[in-house]
């Protein structure tokens, strides 16, 4: 039976005081929360969180991070917690962060949006530690996951997708901009996968969220229960280094891994495959500034040569409408924010992310797109202030990233568990592309080799073998001897 937030026992509550509970953090609850929006259970080495908002699809409040926080600190010292696992109750792993509540507060003036201020701090310092935790971590992104929930789940070792996940970044449409450490995980997806998710609040759901390198794992949704008591039976030697553990949980995951959905079995049948994803390299590539970005767009969609393939031309058509009906000033910043996360260390991803989350609590847009998206009804179009992309200046931006980071995280170590320029788990996952084309360019291999040494490195991980076919298919050619080499600019 999962534990209650509050300790009830009071013998249970002396010995959680005597282990230092109350004394690890000063983050704790305060009267007004809710007792039940998080539950927390034990079984064996297993120490498991269920967000327990099913009515409110599980949207992160600070009530439940100052629950979350103060467990996790706990569990990271205890000798008996091996794996800790995250899950959502009813559809929705997490669906979010509560912004209607902020922007509520937003509407009271310089108090309100100072406690909005104050509450993306407790949540940034929440998902920093979950990307420094120093136990395996597991999330059960079964169901939708956007916003805070990605925060939740998107820094973990291990990302649990299902045919119930849908997954987004959807802050552009509310005058926001995508945080939660997206500064970090967004620009070291494939190719500009990250920017045009950003900007277009694009959703993916089921398998292709594994095969964008969101999730480092598929499977159904049946599954999570035996492979939670499977986990629950791990048990490691003190002397077990991290990678050894994170290893033995991976193989464990693996056998739960029983196939791909037949419709979407192939990265180039995902929505952001194929042609698809020619098309985003193509548009969203680093030296398009957000004009050159539409430019492009409005190329692929005008067809000019006769060359596009008709869903590209569909597609760039819905994408150029779709960003220019987004906030401006938050596309502008987005941009740059991207363009700049990938060489931010994860400390200081959150750190800047919360100052630029500073400046949108004082700005107009993200009380506007909430209320028009979230509060009004029925829903409104949101008035943006300013309303083009032309009004918003270089100055503008520079503004929201201006100024020293106030945020002081939980785990300050100068350490490479805390200023990582790249996860060092990111080998749980299927292969990055650049991974692919970087051992092209060291070796004389077919296509064929290439793909064996891959499966081979990954013992046989399940996408593997047809997440290098479809790379070696779009950017690579064969020369006479089978021999194959990066084709640039395809």
């Amino acid at each position: 039976m999962p534990l209650r937030a509050k300790i009830t026992n009071p013998a249970m509550a002396g010995q959680q005081a005597s282990r230092g509970f109350a004394a690890s953090t000063d983050i704790k609850e305060l009267p007004g929360d809710e007792p039940d929006d998080v539950l927390f259970n034990t079984h064996h080495g297993v120490r498991t969180i269920t967000l327990n908002r099913p009515k409110k699809l599980n949207s992160l409040n600070g009530s439940m991070a100052r629950k979350i926080v103060p467990r996790l600190q706990e569990w990271a010292k205890s000798q008996m917690a091996n794996v800790v696992v995250i899950k959502g109750e009813g559809r929705a792993f997490c669906a979010g962060g509560d912004v209607a509540a902020l922007a509520l507060s937003n509407k009271e003036g310089a108090k309100g949006q100072q406690e909005s201020k104050d509450y993306f701090a407790l949540e940034y310092k929440l998902d920093h530690l979950i990307a420094t935790y120093s136990k395996p971590y597991v999330a059960f992104i079964d169901g939708i996951t956007m916003g805070g929930g990605v925060g939740l789940s998107l820094h973990a070792p291990f990302r649990i997708a299902t045919e119930n996940t849908v997954f987004a970044m959807p802050e552009t449409t509310i005058g926001f901009f995508p945080d939660v450490g997206a500064s970090f995980f967004l620009p070291r997806l494939d190719g500009e996968l990250g920017l045009y998710l950003a900007l277009t609040s694009e959703q993916l759901k089921g398998v292709d969220v594994f095969w964008a390198g969101v999730a480092t794992h598929y499977i159904h949704s049946s599954s999570l229960p035996d492979l939670e008591a499977r986990l629950s039976e791990l048990q490691f030697k003190d002397h077990d280094a991290m990678p050894q553990r994170l290893r033995v949980i991976n193989d464990t995951i693996e056998e739960f891994c029983t196939g791909l959905p037949t419709d979407r079995g192939h990265p180039s049948d995902a929505v952001i495959g194929g042609d698809h994803r020619v098309a985003i390299d193509y548009a969203f590539q680093p030296l398009n500034s957000i004009d050159g970005i539409l430019d492009a767009l409005k190329g692929l969609a005008d067809n000019a040569g006769g060359q596009a393939p008709p869903a590209v031309v569909e597609w760039a058509t819905k994408t150029r409408k779709t960003i220019l009906q987004r906030s401006p000033t938050s596309v502008k910043v987005t941009v740059k924010q991207l363009r700049e996360g990938g060489r931010w260390n994860i400390a200081e991803t959150f750190r800047k992310e919360h100052l630029i989350a500073s400046r949108f609590m004082e700005h107009p847009d993200f009380v506007e797109g909430v209320s028009a998206l979230l509060i009004n009804k029925p829903k409104t179009i949101p008035n943006w202030s300013p309303a083009s992309l032309d009004q918003v200046s270089e100055a503008d931006v520079d503004a929201f990233f201006n100024g020293e980071p106030t945020l002081e995280l939980l785990n300050t170590a100068q350490d490479e568990t805390n200023v990582y320029r790249e996860y060092p788990h990111a080998w749980v996952g299927l292969p990055r592309e650049s991974e692919v084309l970087s051992s092209i360019a060291r070796g004389n291999m077919t296509a064929a080799q290439v793909v064996e040494r891959f499966v081979e490195r990954t013992r046989g991980k399940q996408g593997v073998r047809e997440k290098v076919e479809e790379i070696l298919a779009r950017r690579t050619v064969a020369g006479k001897d089978g021999v194959v080499r990066e084709q640039r600019g395809k």
